[in-house]
């Protein structure tokens, strides 16, 4: 089995006597950061461009990979954003300043670090008829706020959808490429948006990629004919590393329904939000639902900041962690004695904070998969 590394991944059994087999990456696909560790500079391993063959290689190659051996010991890695209530990211915490409990249950972190590694994102974008409206007016405000905040190093690919999903640019480190094909895209054949196929298909690219990685969803949230359900889409996160910050276009609409004296589709919109905002918590992201065109600067901003500021930590749960349940996860800040954390601002002045991280993960069953 591959051991999987990322926002929080359960490292199987591996059998020693298998570890001769090497596998070649994909020849356009560059290889990825280990685990958030900063002196690494290595670029992440993008998912093979199944859907559009004819993508074009990345300027680095790549070099290739083998498998990873682990021991029998299960390990979980959780990569952490700290933020005061106001939003501003908390830097310079060590290891002694985190309490990890699984189940309630304290562990000893194994490992701590600030992650650096190069950031992987896709975003993915609606592009149906209901969304077109906020696309056109608002696409060159997000994309000249978010791309200027990433680094080179950094890899994004682009992905639309409808009814179906479209990989429009494959992972590349020329956000000038992905700028272009924003201007390509004209009007969307369907109204149809298919959400949750669209998450699932995306995640199960990201599947193998190693380091940082995200998903950047633009969409109302609306679902509706995908083959899954919520419930099957909630799962298959739950046993993904793949960290979900989502920014919603409801307020766009129920805002214009409003203006125009019609309340009907209120409550399709209010389930949408409530859905983006559980993509984005229960994988450590966070979720936006801006109602002006002056907010969006800043939401891409915050994306990036968030990204380019986090701490990973690993631990080996007490438990075993093979017993096929979700396990819930929470990090929480403490002082090195063990006692509550103050932060205080420039003034002196106390302030409250937030703990992003994924909020468990769905364990394996003894014996299965090893």
């Amino acid at each position: 089995m591959k051991a999987i590394s990322g926002k929080i991944c359960i490292v199987s059994v591996v059998t020693l006597l298998a570890c001769a087999l090497i596998y070649p990456v994909w020849a356009q696909a560059p290889a990825g950061p280990q685990g958030g560790q900063p002196q690494q500079s290595a670029p992440p391993t993008p998912p093979p461009a199944a859907q559009n063959p004819a993508a074009k290689p990345p300027a680095q190659a790549p070099p290739e990979a083998g498998v990873t051996i682990a021991v029998d010991v299960p390990v979980v890695t959780v990569d952490v954003i700290a933020t005061t209530k106001n939003g501003d990211i908390l830097t310079g915490l060590k290891k002694e300043n985190f309490r990890v409990l699984d189940d309630g249950a304290p562990q000893t972190i194994t490992n701590f670090a600030p992650t650096d590694a190069p950031i992987t994102m896709v975003v993915l974008m609606e592009f149906s008829g209901r969304a077109y409206g906020w696309f056109a007016a608002y696409a060159k405000y997000w994309a000249d706020a978010l791309f200027p905040n990433l680094q080179q190093k950094d890899w994004v690919a682009l992905e639309t959808f409808d009814m179906r999903t479209r990989l429009e640019v494959d992972f590349t480190q020329d956000k000038n490429e992905v700028r272009a094909a924003i201007n390509r895209l004209y009007f969307p054949g369907f109204s149809e948006s298919n959400v949750f196929d669209a998450i699932l298909e995306t995640n199960e690219r990201l599947k193998d990629v190693k380091g940082k990685k995200s998903i950047l969803l633009l969409a109302s949230g609306v679902d509706t004919f995908s083959k899954h359900t919520l419930d099957q889409t909630m799962k298959q996160l739950r046993q993904s590393d793949v960290t979900i910050f989502a920014v919603g276009l409801d307020k766009t609409f129920t805002n214009y329904l409003d203006l125009h004296g019609s309340r009907g589709a209120h409550m399709d919109y209010l389930q949408a939000e409530n859905q983006l905002k559980t993509f984005a918590n229960e994988t450590g992201g966070f979720s936006w639902f801006p109602q002006f065109d002056g907010e969006i600067p800043g939401i891409f901003q915050q994306v990036a900041a968030m990204l380019r500021h986090q701490y990973s930590i690993s631990y080996t749960p007490g438990n075993g962690a093979k017993d096929g349940r979700f396990h819930k996860v929470k990090i929480e800040l403490v002082a090195p004695d063990g006692g509550p954390l103050n932060v205080v601002d420039q003034k002196g002045k106390k302030q409250k904070y937030v703990v992003y991280a994924r909020e468990g993960y769905q364990a394996p069953k003894s014996g299965v998969g090893d």
